[in-house]
């Protein structure tokens, strides 16, 4: 298994998620992000739905984390990561900051 990994993500926090400033119902954002996950599965571009839906700044970037290793990210996001193929998409991951959709790219 790889020491580190590069990823992309998309997070869709909610009302009472860590350090959440989003008015969304914890119902919705899990909504939303199941609605992202079927379009990236359907083809659509992971970085543009990062730029349009992302709340993290890394958004801006198409979702960019860059490079981490492992105790770098909480548990949840570094299990989906490291389990992950090179180009693979993850299924919705929830973490304290909302819901996460993660892409393996490196």
């Amino acid at each position: 298994m790889a020491d580190t990994v590069s990823a992309s993500h998309i997070l869709l926090m909610y009302e009472g998620s860590m350090r959440s400033t989003a008015t969304r119902s914890k119902d919705e954002a899990q909504e939303q992000i199941k609605a992202l996950k079927t379009e990236i599965d359907d083809g659509a571009d992971f970085a543009d739905l990062a730029k349009e839906h992302s709340d993290c700044p890394s958004g801006a970037d198409g979702g960019a984390l860059g490079t981490f290793g492992k105790g770098q990210m909480v548990k949840e996001f570094e299990d989906a990561a490291f389990s992950m193929e090179v180009g693979e998409t993850s299924d919705v991951v929830e973490t304290d900051f909302g819901y996460h959709l993660i892409q393996r790219t490196a």
